[in-house]
């Protein structure tokens, strides 16, 4: 007796079709706010929409020092740039910082845009705004994240560390003949597809910062995690963001019940290790234009290993054990027709 084992792929194919639901559901809901024409703005007002409308912050957004420290001027920027002298102070890593007043200075050949920060009623001063940003992070957990993981040295180093890793543990599991995903991979396919979705995640998160960096600065200074109310290409982002996880805890639970604890642990181990290498390589492979080839090799590579080598059709109607054809079972000898 033969019963098909289609558990893996409808599970995979309902997970798919929720993803690709959420994302055509995103771009319909997400609409502008058209202006209420019944409102007459002040040219001052005026000003202040298109102000924030292009540099993603306004009056009262909320910043967090993350630089060492961050020199601000008690007088007004027309003393600084006609060199007169002036009086600095400063504010320092982890301080909070509101933003009090913006100015426009045509006149400074450095930045034209000057801003008046406060930390307290007795702390503010002015600064250019090349130099604030250069040296603050906006007051939001997920823009601080952004802001981390952004950084050129931690990125190296992440480099570093993940090349050094996934060598000494593939060199191990495959020492100890060991499952690691790919090469010697569980019948599951939530651990190629979380794979998958690392690189692919990746792959759109350099598309946007290429194609649409208004979009993504835009959604630096105002994140979320709701796909729902963002423009679609950031819909489509935040809703593979879910998956990763959604998946992620599919993959820890399959493993658990698959692997004794030792085998599963170093199993996901190797899988977390694949998964920094492909953010890594597609991230930046992407941001020259060939993530997309490499994406497009490597989703090749990965469905047909799984497909091809450990993905399991049938199970024995004697004795339950899984097989890759019908015929006789390797277990109990069985002949399945």
């Amino acid at each position: 007796m033969m019963t098909k084992h289609l558990h893996t792929c409808r599970m995979s194919a309902a997970l798919l079709i929720i993803m690709m639901a959420a994302v055509m559901v995103s771009a319909c809901r997400h609409k502008a706010e058209a202006p209420d024409k019944d409102i007459v703005y002040t040219q001052e007002q005026i000003d202040s929409i298109n102000f924030a409308a292009t540099h993603h912050y306004s009056l009262n957004y909320n910043f967090v020092v993350k630089a060492d420290s961050m020199q601000i001027v008690k007088q007004q920027p027309e003393e600084v740039i006609n060199r007169m002298n002036t009086d600095t102070l400063a504010v320092y890593r982890h301080d909070h910082i509101a933003v009090a007043e913006i100015r426009i200075i045509p006149a400074d050949s450095i930045d034209s845009v000057w801003v008046q920060v406060a930390r307290d009623q007795a702390t503010f001063g002015w600064t250019r705004e090349s130099s604030m940003l250069a040296a603050v992070v906006p007051n939001d957990p997920i823009s601080q994240f952004i802001s981390t993981f952004s950084d050129t040295h931690l990125l190296i180093f992440l480099i570093v560390i993940s090349v050094i890793s996934v060598a000494y543990l593939m060199r191990t599991i495959f020492r100890r003949n060991a499952k690691i995903v790919h090469f010697n991979d569980i019948n599951s396919f939530y651990p190629t597809l979380l794979a998958l979705i690392v690189a692919s995640s990746a792959t759109f998160y350099s598309s946007i910062q290429t194609f649409a960096p208004d979009t993504w600065q835009h959604f630096y200074f105002h994140p979320t995690l709701n796909p729902f109310d963002v423009p679609p290409i950031l819909g489509v982002f935040l809703v593979s963001v879910w998956a990763m996880l959604i998946v992620g805890l599919a993959v820890v639970d399959v493993v658990r019940n698959v692997l004794p604890t030792g085998e599963a642990m170093l199993y996901l181990c190797g899988l977390a290790g694949v998964c920094a290498i492909n953010y890594i390589v597609f991230s930046i492979a992407t941001l020259y234009y060939v993530g997309y080839v490499m994406f497009a090799a490597y989703l090749y590579f990965a469905l047909r290993m799984y497909f091809s080598r450990f993905s399991y059709s049938y199970v024995c109607g004697n004795c339950g054990a899984r097989m890759k054809r019908k015929g006789r079972c390797p277990v109990c000898g069985t002949v399945n027709e």
